[in-house]
């Protein structure tokens, strides 16, 4: 009897034993797990590629969100039909990463905030940009980094803008005739950055001599939000599209595209009009240029304002023609990654501030 009690005895001890041990073990296990699998408190991480993207899926980093503006991982395939991206601002996938996609705005002219890992051999860097040159800083040694430019202008790799499209289909038009009777205002002119040596500046001073203007924006004291922004160019019969710079390619902006979608006609300023036209329909708009001088323009105005089938021949072009405009940034960063993803050849791009900077050859 007292061996069975022994026996029994020694059982007991070793099921501690291994309960114990057993318990150690899985303490260990959750300890580990914890440690290496689990996110900190008040931390963001980043999707890794492994969870979040299907096989060949092309990696576009943002550097930097443009503008701070992050959008949806999967925006390119439901917005723009561009399947196979995947954008991601966590740099830790650097190498892995495709393309790199930097805003130039977001440079430090020291470029002391750009990757300092060497770019793998089958990555590209693009270098974005929509700025006008007059307003953009210049940044030594930017020429040999970037291999592809995403731009406005329609020498670039990945060129994006507002632009002039045939219609998709007969629509009747939203906005002409019907605001033809809206208009209480000859021509208008909303200015926010004011700067005295702009040639904008210079002509808005001698037209207003001839003709009267109505005016809005910071610069006039009347700062306006978007919805009287559009009321505005709707009420007017024309709006100046004057831009800050009239020596630099392609620079045409939403200063054209705006009065032309609200039914106001565009008086423009800025590059010669042979470049206008290769975006915009010639008889939608007035260049300053046609006309000997100020007055000349003003004169011009008047009598259209008096003649109403002669104004109504710059609303011919919306019977085929619509505007497409660009969604910001969310087509800029789709349409760079679906780039990366088609383009596979080798490419440099060595003279990015000579591109980019120099003015018109011809004017």
């Amino acid at each position: 009897m007292s061996s069975d009690k022994s026996s029994f005895s020694h059982l007991r001890y070793l099921l501690l034993f291994l309960s114990f041990g057993l318990n150690l073990f899985f303490v260990y296990v959750y300890s580990y797990w914890n440690q290496y699998h689990k996110s900190p408190p008040n931390t963001v991480t980043y999707p890794t590629f492994r969870q979040n993207t299907v096989e060949n899926s092309t990696i576009l980093l943002l550097w930097f969100w443009p503008f701070g503006l992050q959008t949806d991982s999967n925006i390119c395939s439901t917005m723009f039909n561009i399947d196979g991206c995947f954008l991601t601002g966590d740099r830790e996938l650097y190498d892995q990463a495709h393309g790199v996609l930097i805003n130039h705005r977001d440079i430090n002219s020291d470029l002391s905030n750009l990757p300092t890992s060497p770019r793998p051999f089958f990555q590209k860097w693009i270098w974005m940009h929509f700025e006008s040159p007059e307003n953009t800083r210049k940044i030594n040694g930017l020429d040999n980094l970037f291999n592809v430019t995403l731009n406005y202008r329609r020498d670039a790799d990945i060129v994006l803008r507002e632009q002039i499209m045939l219609k998709s289909e007969h629509t009747e038009d939203a906005i002409f005739p019907q605001v033809l009777d809206k208009k209480d205002k000859l021509v208008c002119w909303i200015m926010s950055n004011w700067n005295e040596r702009h040639e904008r500046a210079k002509f808005y001073n001698e037209l207003k001599k001839h003709i009267d203007i109505y005016t809005l924006g910071r610069h006039f004291g009347k700062e306006i939000s978007d919805v009287e922004y559009k009321e505005t160019l709707t009420r007017c019969k024309f709006y100046l599209s004057f831009e800050n710079t009239n020596i630099h390619y392609d620079y045409v902006t939403e200063k054209m595209f705006n009065p032309l979608i609200l039914g106001a006609v565009p008086v423009a300023l800025g590059v010669p009009r042979y470049i206008y036209e290769r975006f915009v329909p010639e008889d939608a708009f007035i260049h300053v240029s046609d006309f000997p001088s100020a007055q000349g323009l003003a004169q011009h105005l008047l009598s259209l304002d008096k003649n109403v089938e002669e104004y109504k021949k710059y609303f011919e072009w919306r019977k085929h023609f619509e505007v497409k405009l660009v969604r910001y940034p969310a087509e800029h960063v789709c349409r760079a990654c679906e780039y990366v993803r088609t383009k596979k050849d080798y490419q440099v791009f060595n003279n990015l501030n000579k591109w980019y900077w120099d003015p018109i050859d011809q004017l």
